[in-house]
C-alpha cells in the first residue's frame, strides 16, 4: 500500500471552511426550543423546524468564516503555535494558503445573507420577534472579531456566545412554532448557554498566548489559565444547578433532570482542565469532552420535553 493510501482523508473543504462539526451549537437549542413548543402547545411544523435550523446553521457558518478572516487580519492565528485542531486556532485554511482571505470573508458574508433572508421570511410568516432575535445574532456573530466592536477583546464575548446559542436560539425556535413569546424556553436553555460558552472558554486555553499578543483580551487572557480552569469547573456546576433550580422553581419540566446524567463526563473534563490547564496538547480531551457534554445535555433536555409531551 502506498504512503498516500495510508494517509487519512481530509474532510471536504467546505466542512473545514465552515467548521461544520460545531453546528451542534445550532442543532441543540433549535431542537430544544422546538421540543418545548410541542410539549407545551402541541405545535410542530417540520418545514418551519428545518428552515429554522438551516437559518441558524447559515449564521453560524458566516460567524466561523468571518471570524477566521478577522483573526487573520488581527494576526492571532498566524502566531498561534499552541492551537489544537480541530478545536482551536481557526480552520487554518488561510494560514495554509488553501483559501484566500477575501474569499473567506465574502463567502462568510454570503452565509450571513442566507441566514438573514430565512430570518426575514420567518419574521414575515411567523412573528416579528424573530427579526429582533436575528439582529442580535448577526451582530454578535459578525462583530465577535470584526472591528470596530470586536466582542472577543471586551471580556463579554463568552457571555454573548452563550446567550445567542442558548436562550435566544431556543426562544427563536419556540416562537417559530407557536408565534408566542415565553420565558420557559429561555430558562430551559440556560444550561445550553453555559455549555456552549464553555466550549469557547476551554478552546481559548490553547489560543491564549497568541490572543494576548495581539490584544484579543478575552476572559481567559484576563484571568490566566489557572484561574480559568477553576472558573471552568464553577460554570460546569452552574450548568447543573440551573437545571435543578429550574425544576424546583417549576419553571421547566421535571423531566429536565435527566440532563444531570452527563455529570460524570463533566467531572472527567474538569479533572483534565484542572491538571493540564497549562499543557495545550494534554488539554485536548477536555476540549472534546466539553463539546460532547453540550450535545448530550442539550439533547437530554429536549428528550425530557418529549417525555413531558407524551406523558402530559
Amino acid at each position: 500500500m502506498s504512503d498516500n493510501a495510508s494517509q487519512p482523508k481530509m474532510p471536504p473543504l467546505w466542512v473545514v471552511k465552515t467548521r461544520a462539526p460545531f453546528f451542534v451549537a445550532d442543532i441543540v437549542p433549535v431542537t430544544l426550543g422546538t421540543a418545548l413548543a410541542w410539549a407545551r402547545t402541541g405545535a410542530f411544523n417540520l418545514w418551519y423546524f428545518l428552515l429554522t435550523l438551516i437559518g441558524a446553521i447559515a449564521l453560524n457558518a458566516g460567524t466561523n468564516m468571518t471570524n477566521d478572516y478577522f483573526d487573520h487580519k488581527w494576526g492571532s492565528d498566524e502566531i498561534n503555535t499552541e492551537f489544537a485542531n480541530p478545536f482551536t486556532g481557526g480552520s487554518r485554511l488561510i494560514q495554509l494558503g488553501l483559501v484566500k482571505p477575501e474569499e473567506m470573508l465574502w463567502q462568510g458574508i454570503g452565509f450571513f445573507v442566507l441566514g438573514s433572508v430565512i430570518g426575514l421570511f420567518l419574521a414575515f410568516t411567523r412573528s416579528w420577534a424573530i427579526f429582533w432575535l436575528g439582529v442580535i445574532g448577526v451582530f454578535c456573530g459578525y462583530f465577535y472579531t470584526a472591528p470596530p466592536v470586536r466582542l472577543a477583546r471586551t471580556g463579554i464575548g463568552e457571555l454573548a456566545v452563550g446567550l445567542c446559542f442558548g436562550p435566544l436560539m431556543a426562544l427563536g425556535a419556540y416562537v417559530v412554532q407557536t408565534r408566542q413569546l415565553a420565558w420557559e424556553p429561555v430558562i430551559a436553555a440556560i444550561p445550553v448557554g453555559f455549555l456552549v460558552a464553555l466550549i469557547l472558554w476551554i478552546n481559548e486555553f490553547q489560543d491564549m498566548r497568541a490572543d494576548a499578543a495581539v490584544g484579543k483580551n478575552h476572559l481567559v487572557v484576563r484571568i490566566g489559565r489557572r484561574r480559568a480552569a477553576v472558573a471552568y469547573g464553577v460554570m460546569l456546576a452552574l450548568t447543573y444547578l440551573s437545571i435543578v433550580g429550574g425544576v424546583l422553581l417549576d419553571n421547566v419540566t421535571p423531566f429536565a433532570l435527566i440532563g444531570l446524567l452527563t455529570i460524570p463526563l463533566s467531572l472527567q473534563a474538569y479533572r483534565i482542565a484542572r491538571v493540564h490547564y497549562d499543557h495545550p496538547r494534554e488539554l485536548t480531551p477536555a476540549n472534546a469532552l466539553t463539546i460532547r457534554i453540550h450535545l448530550l445535555t442539550g439533547l437530554l433536555l429536549g428528550f425530557g420535553y418529549l417525555l413531558q409531551g407524551i406523558i402530559g
